[in-house]
């Protein structure tokens, strides 16, 4: 198995290189990244790119047919990848996130790679009533990120009526856990952050808001699975909900558990907040019936006791950590500040 991860340096790739080589050392896993976050390592006892096959640099705009040919699949992870980044790059996010998407995937078919995996994202259901949200229900994006995911999956799903590729958009949960990127402009990583380094947890919404969570771990062993997945599942195109029923969680229920792995942490909510529209509860009985095998394992308190242990462990001590390298938008602002990358984010050396 030859696979191709974009975006591999980030907070979500060296958790899958690592998870892809240990399922089996004899799968060939290469990686291409822009390198933006590349020095934001975080207690890694080594660059993990180590474990890569081979390691590509490049722009996932620009990225050549001829490139990708040999490869088996591809794992797309590249995307400018929260909410704050997209509501301040709005037109560059849908390039990349959307236009490059799309076009990658093309390219993908043309030099003959036979799966094409996306990372979509739950985010895309926005503010959800009625319940736990299916593959089936209207989408109600929010926001610039989450429209861009729309959209990619609309244009992938295009593609696959005459695409012999099996692609699959893989709506992801919200990431949390440890690894050697760790981004702390999560939910479960903020919480973790803000009460190692102050003892309190600052929740800015009422605390009622739901999110499902999926541990980076889980995330890997979900992007294994549609790379293994026949079309006999699913369909040759797939979009499907990825995490587990009982890891929907309210904000309030997510800081008390941060509280129960750190004992004396103390709790402000903001119980006056106007309502949060990013709130919605999602339901994975699909990936429970098509990929029994792959469901999440890791659980909230083990989440948060990794990142705990992760943190201590690399001597996390910054109050200020939301202008910190850890949270990705600060990082391309002082790359831009410092004149590295332009206003379209490309390196301008």
């Amino acid at each position: 198995m030859r696979t191709l991860i974009t975006g591999n340096l980030g907070y979500i790739g060296p958790v899958v290189v690592k998870h892809l080589k240990k399922k089996d050392p004899r799968n060939f896993v290469a990686g291409i990244d822009s390198g933006f976050f590349a020095h934001c390592l975080t207690n890694a006892a080594f660059f993990p790119e180590v474990q890569a096959d081979v390691q590509y640099f490049g722009d996932v705009r620009k990225i050549d047919v001829d490139l990708l040919k040999g490869f088996d699949a591809i794992v797309h992870l590249a995307a400018v990848s929260n909410d704050p980044m997209g509501n301040k790059f709005e037109k560059v996010t849908d390039e990349i996130n959307h236009i490059a998407s799309v076009e990658l995937a093309r390219k993908a078919d043309k030099a003959g790679v036979k799966r094409f995996i996306f990372a979509s994202s739950c985010s895309i259901y926005g503010f959800a009533e009625g319940g736990a949200k299916t593959e089936t229900d209207t989408l109600n994006p929010l926001t610039a990120y989450a429209k861009s995911k729309v959209n990619t999956e609309r244009g992938l799903e295009q593609l696959s009526a005459t695409s012999d590729m099996i692609i699959t958009a893989l709506r992801f949960s919200t990431a949390c856990g440890m690894s050697d990127r760790i981004r702390l402009d999560l939910v479960l990583n903020d919480f973790l952050a803000g009460a190692i380094t102050t003892g309190q947890i600052t929740v800015l919404s009422d605390g009622s808001p739901w999110r499902p969570l999926i541990d980076v771990k889980d995330m890997a062993r979900a992007i294994e699975w549609a790379g293994i997945r026949t079309a006999d599942a699913g369909g040759k195109y797939l979009a499907i909900n990825i995490g587990r029923n009982d890891f929907n969680y309210q904000v309030k229920d997510i800081a008390q558990t941060v509280a129960g792995v750190l004992p004396g942490t103390t709790i402000s909510i903001n119980t006056n907040a106007q309502p949060d529209k990013r709130s919605y509860q999602v339901d994975f009985s699909l990936f429970r019936k098509l990929a029994p095998h792959h469901l999440p394992e890791t659980d909230l308190v083990r989440s948060a006791t990794e990142i705990r242990d992760g943190l201590q462990g690399m001597q996390f001590n910054d109050k200020n950590f939301r202008e910190s390298q850890l949270v990705r938008l600060k990082v391309l602002e002082k790359h831009m500040n410092a004149g590295l990358l332009n206003s379209n984010l490309e390196w301008t050396f």
